[in-house]
């Protein structure tokens, strides 16, 4: 393994770290499952990552976005994996999120953002796709395609909206901003009741996990501070590219009116109201919003096939091997840990080294919210497989 360092990279031939170990905002990552790529955009390593083939297709950039992360998120790879079975879909996280490098926090103007996207089209060897982006992510797209027109050949817009400001009054931003700074424990389960109301206790509980996993609460609220800041109504007249705004009548994190704003402002974008109030695509029935998207690209309905009674359950992956917040290998770590095993110990027992040890305590810590490795074994021991 070796671990990346931040430098510039030629346009061209992408660089590519597969199974790397990285430093990010969150923790040591190790994936064998996502191909992470870097594009220098002059200020930032954005990280970036590709699935499937044809007509291509670029997600992403919405609060908290992690490329291994989200794939290792059930609903959302059912999703994506579904999108890649029709077109070539490009994966992002934005300056300041997930696995890309940035210099601080994430920027609350939008060329940053402009030129992360620019620079990931590049490396990727692409002149033009259809941009899908969702909530925070869709300023950031108007602002890309009023810029660069002749690359953005349809855009589709999920739970939109231009101006941060109207998304709440000032005293409310402020105080969630704070409350996901001072308590991501707290925060996350908040959350999940607004982007995800209509959630199973399991599907809540997986939704909880995965916030906690991709991001830290300094990074999660400067990204939350930063999306607040976003406007876009002046770019959205500029904006010629067919557009399609997406939007479900219950969303509770962007209000439909807020939606409808979008799609009046974009010349010629065609709104359609979804029912249901989760916010994500890749939640609540997320066959028709893929449906939806997937036939404005041009691609049959009927051929779309998104399998939502599992994904949506909470189940992960069998290759993740449990619907607990934590993998089997930490579960166990963490059991070690109640015997009063020293990481040393663990280490020889389990056959890795004492800083892997390290790492799986350190990321059951994050994804379980507790503040010692006493209480993550604890946890482990009352929830025993």
């Amino acid at each position: 393994m070796s671990t990346l360092t931040a430098r510039p990279h030629a346009v061209g031939r992408p660089a590519l770290h597969h199974a790397a170990r990285v430093v990010v905002h969150t923790e040591l990552v190790e994936s064998t499952s996502v191909d992470v790529r870097y594009a220098w955009s002059g200020t930032d390593d954005v990280a970036w990552s590709e699935l499937g083939s044809g007509a291509p297709v670029l997600i992403g950039g919405w609060w908290m976005s992690h490329l291994v992360r989200d794939w290792e998120y059930p609903p959302f790879r059912a999703f994506v994996g579904e999108m890649a079975r029709h077109r070539r879909v490009i994966r992002m996280d934005p300056p300041g999120s997930g696995l890309s490098r940035s210099r601080g926090e994430t920027p609350d103007s939008f060329a940053p953002h402009v030129d992360a996207v620019a620079a990931v089209l590049d490396a990727a060897g692409v002149d033009e796709v259809m941009f899908m982006a969702g909530s925070s992510g869709c300023p950031v797209a108007v602002e890309f395609a009023a810029r660069h027109p002749e690359r953005v050949r349809r855009l589709v817009l999920a739970g939109s909206y231009l101006d941060g400001s109207s998304v709440a009054g000032p005293e409310d931003r402020e105080a969630l901003v704070e409350l996901v700074r001072r308590s991501w424990g707290i925060s996350s389960r908040v959350m999940s009741d607004i982007f995800y109301p209509g959630a199973t206790p399991a599907q809540r509980r997986a939704y909880i996990a995965h916030q906690r996993s991709s991001a830290t609460p300094h990074a999660a609220a400067a990204a939350l501070k930063a999306v607040y800041r976003f406007d876009a109504r002046e770019s959205a007249a500029a904006v010629r590219a067919p557009t399609l705004v997406l939007h479900r009548r219950g969303d509770r994190a962007i209000r439909l009116s807020l939606g409808v704003a979008t799609a009046q402002a974009i010349p010629g974008a065609h709104l359609e109201v979804l029912d249901g109030d989760a916010h994500h695509p890749w939640h609540g029935d997320a066959a028709e919003f893929l449906r939806r998207a997937m036939a404005f690209d041009g691609v049959d309905e009927s051929r779309v096939r998104l399998d939502t009674a599992r994904p949506d359950s909470g189940s992960p992956d069998p290759r993740h091997e449990t619907a607990s917040p934590i993998s089997a290998r930490e579960h166990e770590v963490l059991l070690l840990i109640a015997q009063g095993r020293t990481d040393a110990q663990i280490a020889a027992e389990l056959f890795l080294s004492v800083h892997t040890v390290h790492r799986h305590v350190a990321n059951a810590r994050t994804k379980l919210g507790v503040p010692s490795r006493a209480a993550a074994a604890a946890w482990a021991v009352a929830n025993g497989r």
